[in-house]
């Protein structure tokens, strides 16, 4: 379990903020509560503090709760979405929500998100200590290519993204594309911490990544600073998306 938890309640209506206060408030990891009536004032909040879980209604004035949800900035915290209708989950799990919690809830109901958002700020935080150790104990070693009589030495921070052809997996660079004889799954060793899997054809350095645009069956696309596009399975989002909150 996460040690102490710092919550933002973002909501217009004072009565749904009042009840999320008092059943956070009963919870002895919730070490701060802050509120917002609106989604300009959450996103200031946000801009002037770092909170581990938002509870966020979707339906408010001038600025909705999914707008919200698209400009908030990095480490972002874990979302859970408040409302009175359910024709927004699609959208709002879009957003990498952890739940979503359709008005009236119960108390029962309101734990059951609250420990999924705990669990994913205690996955996130393992996997940056993780990360962190990896980066400190290990370094990845070049990779020797032999093509067309030349040798090329390609040292791994060069490449961006790796593509599997094959019993060949294709290396891109920003200056030039290698292909080596070797499967998917050992070359992803040899590269080490800085990579994930993507897709069972895809690596992509994870430094790399500017954007990720989802599609409505869970699947979506990262855009590279480079300007290339790599694709990325359902599968594996999840924690390369968890992963890009954390310091490098």
């Amino acid at each position: 379990m996460a040690e102490q938890l710092r919550v933002l309640i973002v909501d217009d209506e004072r009565p749904a903020r009042d009840k999320l206060r008092r059943l956070l408030s009963a919870h002895s990891l919730v070490s701060f509560i802050a509120e917002a009536r609106d989604g300009v004032a959450a996103l200031q909040a946000l801009a002037q503090s770092t909170f581990d879980i938002v509870f966020l209604d979707i339906q408010m004035p001038e600025l909705d709760g999914l707008s919200v949800a698209q400009q908030i900035p990095e480490p972002a915290p874990q979302l859970i979405f408040v409302t009175a209708y359910d024709q927004f989950a699609l959208q709002a799990f879009d957003a990498n929500a952890v739940d979503y919690l359709l008005k009236p809830f119960d108390e029962e109901r309101f734990l059951r998100a609250f420990n999924k958002a705990n669990n994913a700020v205690v996955a996130a935080t393992t996997y940056a200590a993780q990360q962190v150790s990896t980066r400190a104990s290990f370094k990845a070693a070049p990779l020797i290519i032999q093509e067309r009589g030349s040798m090329y030495i390609v040292p791994v921070e060069e490449i961006h993204w790796v593509e599997a052809a094959d019993n060949y997996v294709l290396l891109h660079t920003a200056q030039a594309n290698h292909m080596l004889r070797q499967t998917l799954s050992v070359c992803a060793q040899r590269l080490g911490g800085a990579f994930s899997r993507c897709h069972r054809s895809y690596l992509v350095r994870r430094d790399q990544i500017m954007r990720f645009d989802a599609n409505g069956k869970g699947d979506g696309e990262f855009h590279l600073r480079s300007g290339a596009v790599v694709p990325c399975s359902r599968q594996y989002r999840e924690e390369i998306l968890v992963s890009l909150q954390q310091p490098s």
